[in-house]
């Protein structure tokens, strides 16, 4: 994930959604990351091209409901809670909610 990171902010703006991890069948345990990953993945169509989109998985529930998660722990995330869609770098970040609303998340991406 680092080093995924290191390479991508040398390019441009990053952003960064973090959300549930999915099963064999391709669904995240996340019900709120399921309502947002469409919305985040649509409103990317329209950023500009030098800006990276990374989408990392943050586990299983029980793994993200550890309060030592690495993903809430570390000084470059600090998660609350997911999905927690960020520009890489900034305070600016949506969590929840928040990730499926069009207008924040379009709001967020052209900042």
């Amino acid at each position: 994930f680092k080093a995924k990171v290191a390479e991508l902010e040398k390019k441009g703006d990053l952003f960064v959604l973090f959300s549930g991890s999915k099963n064999e069948k391709g669904e995240s345990w996340c019900p709120d990351c399921v309502v947002a990953y469409p919305v985040v993945q649509d409103c990317l169509t329209k950023v500009d091209d030098d800006a990276n989109f990374l989408y990392v998985e943050v586990g299983d529930r029980s793994f993200w409901k550890d309060p030592n998660c690495v993903f809430r722990t570390a000084k470059e995330t600090q998660l609350k809670s997911v999905p927690t869609l960020m520009k890489w770098g900034t305070p600016q970040r949506l969590q929840e909610e928040q990730c499926a609303d069009k207008n924040l998340v379009s709001m967020l991406l052209e900042e």
